[in-house]
């Protein structure tokens, strides 16, 4: 079993910054692809970011150049630094994994977080 829990969420104004962290337990494979999406109010949950086993990482391009997404292997915990944040980025981001390569579709991931709440202002 994987078990996921994220958290470092809150409420910031424009312009404001958070790192987000993700909590893995269980049996994690050791070639995994380890991501974030996030869902907006209405909306599908949304790709975001991804960091593979080699470390190799992929951003949507509506966050590219302002979030960072990391890893801490020897804790087995993800981390999503989010800089000069939009009022569009205000979603509940989720942590997820798969095995292998990174996709950036969310029915291809199994285990999920509960999520955490970032909230921008204007």
């Amino acid at each position: 079993q994987v078990q996921l829990m994220e958290s470092g969420g809150g409420s910031v104004q424009a312009g404001g910054s958070l790192r987000l962290s993700c909590a893995a337990s269980g049996n994690i494979d050791s070639s995994v692809c380890m991501a974030w999406f996030r869902q907006a109010p209405g909306k599908g949950r949304e790709w975001v970011a991804g960091i593979d086993s080699a470390g190799s990482t992929k951003y949507a391009d509506s966050v590219k150049g302002r979030f960072t997404i990391s890893k801490d292997n020897a804790k087995n915990t993800l981390y999503l630094q989010v800089n000069n944040l939009k009022p569009e980025d205000t979603a509940v981001y989720y942590c997820t994994l798969r095995s292998g390569f990174c996709l950036a579709t969310p029915v291809f991931y199994k285990n999920w977080g509960q999520g955490t709440q970032v909230t921008v202002s204007s």
